[in-house]
């Protein structure tokens, strides 16, 4: 039972959001640990977003760069908004039973926009559950072995929890899909190797750039090495573009760069417009064929319902309308270029590198905990960011492409407030004085 100092459960009002009530429920109905994280980012409750901003129940307004890639529009963009709302009062979900429109159109926008040659669609809820998908196809066509790369990141599902390259999320579910392989990330010579033991029977899964690792960009051409394998050896080729498609990378697609063409691509996060949860499998008519033929063989009660299908019509609508693939690139070039000089000037040799491609950046540091008390001090300074779940090094950017121009010079400014603050704690000081005269 509530306490008396505790809200009406009944009463929306989100004046009585507190910290203690919020982060008491999230310990004793959701998970401890969660709390304690969120605690350890300062407790905030965020109640509304808009935009490139998120609101906090004490009316803080921070710039929303984390999201994990959800948000390329920002947050309620009004023509996503248009077109969910105009389904929700019209058929938000289906029977399943008869034929509905909104499924139909949504795969054929999407279809218009993937890779020349990928023509059927599966649409799916989360990124994992298009993972599941592309793995089950494979096994129609007799693909029973898995490739994936090391720090690859691909869900936390049974099957897709097999392909993702950290032990640490994997250890206390095993056993897990058996024949599972990983190789270096970017070498192709170890995925040759792999490919020969596994010849007609081999399904890779990759990413065009790894965001859960820490950004990691492939060799020039290993893209194209990757598909000419696959070919080479009868394998299936799944590019995994759930956090880097849809102008991410600023481009269309990561597979843009190389032309490539992939058996599947699996696309997600962004797809939904930052409003509903929506993935899909885009792949050839032939690799599709199993679905094709027995549509129960897969399913799922909310795949292509409605109000998803009007959701990832507004977010296709949106990106060409505001041009979002084009903003993406030259934003991204923009902010890459900033935060690498900020980064180097206030921090010196703690950072190892900075790189990343459109609206995917990534911080990487040379020793432990800087990027985590670096993500703390930003909060602190109004703007939320991503930690790197493959790789504690790393401080990851993934802002919208919809950033205006003052909110561009807002992000970088509390960058250099928060690696100032950190260049205090971190770097070594000579005689006494390095750290000071870098503030």
């Amino acid at each position: 039972m509530p306490g008396p100092a505790d809200p009406d459960p009944a009463d929306p009002g989100r004046e009585h959001f507190g910290r203690e009530y919020i982060g008491r429920l999230y310990r004793t109905r959701l998970s401890r640990g969660r709390a304690t994280l969120g605690e350890l980012l300062g407790g905030e409750i965020e109640t509304e977003s808009q935009g490139a901003r998120v609101t906090t129940a004490t009316g803080r307004r921070l710039l929303n760069c984390s999201g994990y890639g959800v948000l390329l529009m920002g947050a309620r963009h009004p023509t996503v908004v248009r077109h969910v709302e105009e389904q929700l009062h019209r058929n938000p979900v289906a029977t399943r039973v008869l034929l509905e429109p909104l499924t139909a159109l949504a795969a054929d926008a999407l279809v218009a926009r993937a890779p020349a040659g990928l023509e059927r669609v599966h649409f799916a809820c989360s990124g994992a559950e298009a993972v599941e998908t592309a793995i089950k196809i494979a096994r129609t066509r007799g693909k029973d072995r898995l490739i994936a790369t090391h720090g690859g990141y691909h869900g936390k599902t049974m099957g897709a929890l097999g392909l993702t390259g950290k032990d640490l999320f994997k250890e206390p579910f095993r056993p897990l899909l058996p024949h599972t392989a990983h190789v270096p990330y970017g070498d192709a010579d170890a995925l040759a190797e792999q490919l020969r033991v596994a010849a007609g029977r081999a399904c890779v899964v990759i990413e065009p750039v790894q965001g859960e690792a820490g950004v990691i960009i492939p060799p020039p051409g290993y893209l194209r090495a990757v598909q000419e394998l696959c070919r080479a050896h009868d394998a299936h080729f799944v590019l995994d573009e759930i956090q880097t498609g849809l102008g991410r990378l600023g481009s269309w697609w990561g597979a843009d760069e190389d032309r490539l063409t992939p058996d599947m691509l699996l696309t997600g996060k962004g797809l939904g417009g930052g409003i509903m949860p929506v993935s899909a499998v885009i792949a050839t008519p032939e690799v599709f064929g199993a679905l094709d033929r027995d549509p129960y063989l897969h399913t799922s009660t909310f795949s292509g319902m409605p109000l998803a299908m009007a959701a990832v019509r507004g977010a296709l609508e949106a990106i060409e309308e505001e041009d979002l693939v084009r903003r993406a690139r030259e934003l991204g070039a923009e902010l890459l270029d900033g935060i690498r000089r900020i980064a180097e000037r206030r921090l010196g040799s703690l950072v190892r590198e900075v790189r990343g491609r459109g609206l995917l950046i990534g911080v990487e540091f040379a020793e432990p905990g800087v990027a985590g008390d670096l993500l703390v001090e930003l909060i602190r300074e109004g703007v939320v960011a991503n930690h790197s779940l493959n790789s504690h090094m790393v401080l990851r950017f993934t802002p919208p492409a919809v950033l205006s121009p003052p909110e561009v010079d807002f992000l970088l400014a509390a960058f250099e407030r928060a690696c100032r603050v950190q260049a205090a704690r971190h770097v070594p000081t000579q005689e006494g004085g390095a750290a000071r005269a870098q503030r």
